[in-house]
């Protein structure tokens, strides 16, 4: 296979609809779901009068620069003594895809949109995620509105989930924010819009103090190098890591707040609780000994606080190579994973060092949160939870494995990306760190083009973490395979 033909939009789309299939996922939507997406021409409306009119509020969505599924926008309220309100409205996306629909049948097999690097394959058809039930701006939507109150000190003092009607008031970017807020060139989407300049940077400030308060608490704050596909018409010519940035930050840290807001609102309901959890991580041991490496002690048994106090420690001793010490941390922490836990009965999520966590601000692409954000509407309107504990139990082992199927698919098709990108480079040697260490097989990223491989030689003794120099030996862009052998350490 040479480079050119490997490397096109089409050949990678193909690859992903056979591999969305291996995996047990669906590529394509049903005739009963598109004949009942034919049937919905208009965002939905509801004349009930004790939904709030936010309308009026200086409300921005930040994403993705390519994203069109907008299913969160934030907005910063001044209190008083009390500390600042933050307002996290999510888009109603149950109020057009009604629960046991063919659209809810479809969402509910994939369990999520699936992000390849040819395709995205959504959970919901674009002119829903994208359109009739996605926030974007200029129109009004119906919302699910999350209110926290957070303190000078990060803490959230009060809370309020409601319904409102919304209005998206500008269409912002992660970069452009970010770039932005460190001085960059001026915004038109934000001068347009009164006031909005002044409600992001107070919103920045009460993101901080919240990750902060967070960080205290052993949140580990990790540089997750996600490898964008970048393509030159049809072709793909490269796959660029983007690092976090201070607008990411910001959206990430009002979206664990506001989950967490959600799962304590439906636990003094005495509803059901969809949470998402990450157990005490399996390979402690292999973190211990990576910190050790380092001229690190950690304790023997897990330790988030110590462990976030590690990371820091080495983002500033070694920031280049901070991100390779990240992606091998959270492998070692393992896979988070759903399940339906309440009262003290609760295993908490180890990496967000936070004990009340669902998954509910991304209804358009995630089907946990369609769920929870049904369980909210009738909690709200004082009516019968709309699953019972055992279907919802159900669904958690469900989404979960779903999920780690979409996962390997993004994987797979992200590899045969890189193997065609590579196809040409037999021989060559990379830099590289070991990912993954099993009897399955041992597998070493590279940086440039960003990209894992299988070490098919020379792996006896290495684990998780340590670097090693490699040579290219082998591509197959149809399944996705790198062979590496080592070069040397």
């Amino acid at each position: 296979m040479n480079h050119s033909s490997g490397s096109t939009r089409a050949h990678l789309k193909a690859i992903a609809a056979r591999v969305m299939t291996e995996k047990g996922l669906l590529p394509s939507f049903s005739a009963d779901a598109l004949a009942q997406l034919r049937t919905l021409t208009a965002a939905a409306v509801d004349p009930d009068p004790a939904i709030e009119d936010l309308r009026a509020l200086c409300w921005a969505s930040i994403d993705n620069d390519d994203s069109r599924d907008l299913d969160q926008l934030t907005v910063a309220q001044p209190g008083g003594a009390g500390g600042v309100r933050i307002l996290v409205a999510i888009a109603d996306v149950d109020a057009l895809v009604g629960q046991g629909t063919a659209l809810d049948v479809h969402a509910q097999a994939n369990t999520t949109s699936v992000y390849t690097a040819a395709q995205i394959f959504p959970m919901l058809p674009e002119q829903l995620s994208t359109d009739l039930t996605s926030l974007n701006a200029g129109v009004d939507r119906l919302a699910v509105v999350t209110e926290m109150t957070v303190n000078d000190d990060g803490a959230v003092t009060a809370s309020r989930v409601y319904r409102a009607h919304v209005r998206n008031q500008a269409k912002l970017a992660y970069n452009a924010v970010a770039a932005w807020l460190g001085g960059g060139p001026a915004l038109p989407a934000v001068s347009a819009v009164s006031g909005l300049d002044a409600n992001l940077r107070l919103q920045v400030k009460v993101a901080q103090a919240m990750k902060a308060r967070r960080h205290r608490q052993g949140a580990l704050t990790l540089e997750s190098l996600e490898a964008r596909p970048v393509f030159d018409g049809e072709v793909l010519t490269d796959l660029r890591a983007e690092p976090r940035n201070v607008a990411k930050d910001l959206i990430e840290d009002f979206m664990v707040g506001a989950n967490g807001v959600v799962a304590a609102f439906l636990e003094r309901r005495r509803f059901p609780v969809l949470r998402r959890v990450l157990r005490s991580p399996e390979r402690w041991s292999r973190i211990v000994e990576l910190a050790h490496s380092l001229g690190a002690r950690l304790p023997g048994e897990p330790d988030g606080v110590a462990l976030s106090e590690f990371l820091d420690r080495r983002r500033a001793a070694d920031p280049t190579g901070f991100a390779d010490l990240s992606l091998a941390v959270i492998k070692l922490l393992g896979r988070g994973e759903y399940a339906v836990e309440g009262g003290s009965l609760r295993s908490g999520h180890f990496g967000l060092a936070v004990q009340d966590y669902s998954h509910s601000t991304a209804p358009n692409r995630r089907f946990p949160d369609l769920l929870t954000q049904r369980l909210v509407k009738a909690a709200l309107r004082e009516a019968p939870t709309p699953y019972s504990t055992s279907a919802l139990s159900a669904l958690a082992a469900h989404c979960s494995a779903m999920e780690d199927a979409a996962t390997k698919v993004e994987r797979q098709v992200r590899k045969s990306a890189a193997a065609a990108l590579l196809a040409s480079r037999l021989g060559q040697h990379f830099d590289a760190i070991v990912t993954g260490a099993s009897i399955k097989g041992t597998w070493v990223r590279i940086s440039s083009p960003a990209a894992e491989g299988k070490l098919v030689h020379g792996f006896t003794g290495l684990d998780v973490g340590d670097r090693v120099r490699v040579s290219l030996v082998h591509t197959d862009v149809e399944r996705g395979f790198i062979d590496f052998a080592l070069a040397g350490r």
